[in-house]
């Protein structure tokens, strides 16, 4: 199947959008297990100037892929507005063909959200790779994220594992969540797995206005504003959020604010007012190009 859009498919996949870890690759091609009415489909995908080669034709697959990697996304209509503003306009230069990559598993966007947090990407990548290998479902080379009913019951460290299991030496509990490095982060992977098994339908947040869907993200301990945002934005395509940290405050208060210290909740406010439709875009090409353009050095 070709796709005909504009996108760079590998600077999409490896940006460090915490809605997954990057796809495989292998000579260009890139793939993963995606569940379509929870049956598993082995996408693969290839670039080719503005075409995307697809391998499968299948309608659902198709619409599945086109939103994975938001293709309706009108990006000659974005840069038009970067272009109109003077603090913008240079980063499309930087970030060109960059689209959003959104999850196909929102759950797995949540874990991935939360193990992100002070973290780096190459850390947070490893983290969540691993927990699927650990307790996914295997087809071929690929797994799935596991369901949040199965993550629930994962042990948190060797400890618990220890002392809940027949195990001999605690050397050998490997079966616990901080075995996958996500440290100081699993007592909230283990609420958020349990609130979205008893209490909260994941499914139901795409329905929901914005400032509902963030105050029920927010329920989830250990989840601020800027993990919620990074929820919204790539697990739901929730564009006018704008997640904001330390590092976008610093941009933010360099283009806009003559280098002044502003607070990271006015930054928020700021972009989520002044981007509007844009702002979940804005944020990810700022942060891409500060990083690209050497402002990010510059700045710290």
């Amino acid at each position: 199947m070709i796709i005909k859009s504009p996108i760079n498919l590998d600077l999409t996949i490896n940006s460090g959008q915490t809605s997954q870890p990057p796809w495989m690759e292998t000579d260009g091609t890139f793939s993963n297990v995606v569940l379509l009415d929870n049956e598993p489909f082995i996408f693969k995908v290839r670039q080719s100037d503005i075409y995307l080669d697809f391998n499968l034709d299948d309608k659902k697959a198709v619409s599945k892929l086109k939103y994975i990697f938001d293709l309706d996304f009108n990006l000659d209509k974005f840069y038009k507005y970067l272009n109109n503003h003077e603090e913008l306009k240079d980063m499309s230069k930087f970030c060109e063909g960059m689209r959003l990559f959104l999850a196909p598993d929102s759950f797995e966007c949540v874990i991935s959200s939360i193990c992100s947090a002070n973290n780096s990407i190459k850390r947070w990548t490893k983290s969540i790779s691993q927990i699927k290998k650990n307790w996914g479902m295997r087809y071929d080379d690929y797994y799935t994220f596991p369901q949040s009913r199965d993550l629930a019951k994962i042990y948190l460290d060797e400890e618990e594992e220890f002392n809940s299991s027949n195990i001999q030496d605690i050397c050998d509990c490997n079966n616990n969540l901080k075995s996958c490095g996500v440290g100081y982060r699993a007592p909230y992977m283990r609420s958020a797995s349990e609130l979205f098994t008893d209490e909260t339908d994941l499914s139901e947040i795409s329905s929901m206005g914005y400032d509902e869907a963030f105050e029920t993200i927010l329920k989830v301990p250990g989840v601020g504003p800027k993990v919620a945002d990074c929820i919204l934005l790539y697990g739901f395509n929730f564009k006018e959020a704008f997640p904001s940290d330390v590092w976008i405050k610093r941009i933010v208060s360099y283009l806009y604010f003559d280098g002044k210290d502003i607070s990271v909740a006015k930054v928020r406010d700021f972009g989520m007012e002044e981007f509007g439709e844009y702002a979940g875009y804005v944020q990810l090409y700022m942060f891409h190009y500060a990083r690209k353009s050497g402002l990010m050095a510059k700045l710290k």
